[in-house]
């Protein structure tokens, strides 16, 4: 392969792929002391990157090096280690309330211990932990996980408590820090060691819609429906807080082509057909004509299936899509523009 080959071949690898071979091209004890300042979440993406990354050439992995060395090079070190400065920092560019939890969420994943080694734990493992604790307990910690795992968590528990702990998320507005303190010991003591907690802002309506985007369509259904009941007010508010399979008709022309290339076809579709014909059009004009062709003759002549079937395949898509955008691969708002380059 030559280098314009090397090149290109480069450039289609996302930034998980090129981490894992950065990794691959550190060796094993410097790969091992930078994998063990990540989450769960990035552990787990680079180490399934690395398993499938193959026919590398000396010239990639040469080139992966050196922009890793430039980045590097381009870093200084002001302003490191000082909370108030990441605090003035933060306010000034996103304004006191998108910062605050921002900024709590960072200072409290940094110096907890307890709380934050249930990210690396199962959830049916957190779920049996927490589960004879007080649901306004089991609202916090799920609010301390990634949606994703929270969802997961929140799977485990009866009807009646998913609904109780969603809404307490959902108002879950500010944690005392001497409160968090004491429960990040209490979980702390079950793994040993200790912590110095400082940060106190968990929770609020987007947590809870954002752990509802990720749990199974009946489950959510379900939640959404006894909130109502109890707060109409506040499911509508969750509700317009949640990025549902339809919203994705605001991503991009670049940004639809790029999740495509990501989703099987079987997925697609299934998932289509429980879409409206305005969200199918904009997959149909992002797709070959071939290909759209065919998957409209797919739609016409498939059999009917289960409604739990066609959601939980949206929410697999959902899934990659949430994925891609917080590798800053799509923008899930739409405010990129169709024009390619």
């Amino acid at each position: 392969m030559d280098q314009s080959s090397d090149t290109q071949a480069l450039k289609a690898l996302n930034g998980v792929e090129r981490s894992a071979l950065l990794m691959l091209g550190l060796g094993e004890k410097h790969a091992a002391e930078i994998l063990r300042h990540m989450g769960p979440k990035e552990v787990q993406e680079i180490g399934l990157a690395m398993t499938t990354l193959s026919n590398i050439t000396n010239s990639q992995m040469e080139m992966v090096m050196q922009n890793f060395v430039e980045a590097i090079g381009e870093q200084t070190s002001l302003g490191l280690g000082s909370d108030e400065y990441i605090r003035k920092m933060l306010t000034s560019a996103l304004g006191a309330d998108k910062a605050s939890g921002i900024i709590d969420r960072i200072l409290l994943g940094r110096s907890s211990k307890g709380l934050e080694q249930l990210k690396w734990m199962d959830s049916r493992a957190i779920a049996e932990m927490i589960r004879s604790e007080h649901p306004q307990i089991i609202a916090i910690v799920l609010s301390f996980l990634d949606p994703d795992q929270a969802a997961e968590v929140l799977a485990e528990f009866s009807e009646q408590v998913r609904s109780d702990v969603v809404m307490r998320v959902a108002t879950l507005d500010g944690i005392q820090p001497n409160a968090l303190h004491e429960l990040d010991e209490i979980l702390d003591k079950q793994f040993s060691g200790g912590t110095n907690m400082k940060s106190s802002s968990l929770g609020g309506v987007k947590k809870a819609a954002d752990i509802l985007n990720f749990v199974d369509g009946a489950i959510e259904s379900k939640v959404i429906e006894e909130i109502n009941a109890t707060d109409e007010e506040l499911s509508q508010e969750i509700q317009d807080n949640m990025f549902v399979f339809d919203n994705l008709i605001d991503v991009d022309d670049r940004g639809m082509q790029t999740l495509l290339r990501e989703v099987s076809s079987d997925q697609l579709l299934l998932a289509l057909r429980g879409a409206p014909d305005e969200l199918r059009d904009k997959i149909f004009k992002n797709m070959s004509s071939r290909a759209a062709e065919m998957l409209k003759d797919d739609l016409e002549a498939a059999a009917p299936v289960k409604l739990s079937e066609v959601e939980a395949a949206q929410k697999e898509i959902l899934t990659v899509a949430r994925r891609l955008s917080d590798a800053g691969e799509i923008n899930l708002g739409g405010s990129g523009g169709d024009e390619f380059v």
